[in-house]
């Protein structure tokens, strides 16, 4: 301890005895004065100067240790209420300050105020938001590094192709192609995070509006008909009519897009894709069926994680943001969504929507 903090807490003591003593001096002094008045008075004691002296004396004594008996009770208490908590809760902060999150302070203890209690409960809690945060900084600069760095390198590659002399045409415009295929894989994965991150810091509102969930489904599903084509996928869709939901359409395209987007690229040449929409009960019920590779029972419990891809063999086709995207999207619309699939055999997603009962009239989502 410093020589300055010595003298801080000297005079700490000096000034908490003083403050007992002018506390404990005053009762104790205007006590023994009435009490020796109504001595006097009631018994017609006769008192000396000596009696009246070697009673202030003793009163002084009294007075003297009483205060210090009091600043000591009152010290053990402070250190055991306040002093003792407050230090724990300074450390386990000085921790955090160093980037240690994992610290928590111990609420156990007979001698912990309530309002210490409820102060720690929430330190705790800070710490444990704090610590998932930055283990998503963490992992999110991790991930957006890994996922940057293979686009990258393919483009620089190319690029380099591109500058050997006497080069083929057809081998040009391949090269070309595949910069213009990093470029657009960059340029997607940026839209999606910045999606992502609005919806999950809740910067998007819903702008809920009655429409029909049916149009939305073939109008999605048009604007992949180039891919289907290319593929020669088959496409099947069963459609129920007039089926109106309540809801953000722009958001709820973007569940569209990207099962749609998924359905199709990890289904191989020839295969199927299904779309249905149907109803049950209150709700509008979309499935998204593909032939493709399907999931592995391992992978299954991470889709909708963000930049988790369970297919490596995949990686150049996507960034891993998509299904978390969706799944954001359905958390804020009130929605539901579940996945079947297995391995060589297809997968299908199943959203579950509210639908609009009257009509537009009323908000069901």
């Amino acid at each position: 301890m410093s020589k300055a903090n010595r003298q801080r807490k000297v005079i700490k003591t000096i000034g908490n005895y003083l403050l007992f003593f002018g506390l404990v001096a005053f009762p104790v002094t205007c006590t023994m004065v009435l009490f020796v008045s109504r001595l006097v008075v009631d018994l017609g004691l006769t008192l000396t100067e000596a009696d009246v002296a070697s009673a202030a004396k003793r009163t002084f004594a009294n007075v003297i240790f009483l205060s210090l008996l009091f600043m000591v009770i009152d010290t053990i208490r402070r250190k055991l209420t306040v002093e003792r908590t407050a230090g724990n809760i300074a450390e386990a902060a000085k921790k955090i300050v160093q980037g240690d999150f994992s610290v928590r302070v111990d609420t156990a203890g007979p001698f912990v105020d309530d309002n210490f209690t409820e102060i720690i409960n929430c330190f705790n809690k800070m710490a444990e938001e704090l610590s998932g945060v930055e283990m998503l900084r963490t992992d999110f600069i991790s991930n957006v590094s890994h996922e940057l760095k293979t686009p990258l390198a393919v483009m620089q590659n190319y690029a380099s192709l591109l500058q050997t002399p006497g080069l083929p045409e057809e081998k040009r415009m391949e090269y070309a192609g595949a910069i213009a295929d990093g470029s657009r894989r960059l340029s997607d994965m940026m839209t999606n995070i910045l999606k992502l991150n609005r919806l999950e810091n809740q910067q998007i509102y819903p702008q809920s509006e009655s429409f029909n969930l049916g149009e939305q489904l073939a109008e999605c599903l048009l604007s992949y008909e180039n891919v289907w084509e290319k593929k020669e996928i088959e496409l099947e869709t069963d459609i129920e009519e007039d089926v109106l939901i309540h809801g953000d359409k722009e958001l709820l395209s973007l569940v569209w897009g990207n099962l749609f987007s998924n359905a199709f690229k990890f289904t191989q040449e020839g295969g199927t894709v299904q779309v249905a929409l149907f109803t049950a009960d209150q709700y509008a019920v979309v499935k998204v069926r593909d032939t493709g590779c399907g999931i592995s029972p391992e992978t299954g419990p991470h889709i909708f994680e963000k930049f988790y891809q369970g297919d490596t063999s995949h990686a150049t086709q996507g960034n891993g943001l998509g299904l978390a995207l969706v799944k954001r999207v359905v958390d804020i619309l009130q929605a539901e969504i579940g996945v079947e699939s297995a391995v060589g055999k297809g997968t299908t997603f199943t959203v579950k929507i509210r639908r609009d009962m009257n009509g537009g009239v009323e908000k069901a989502l």
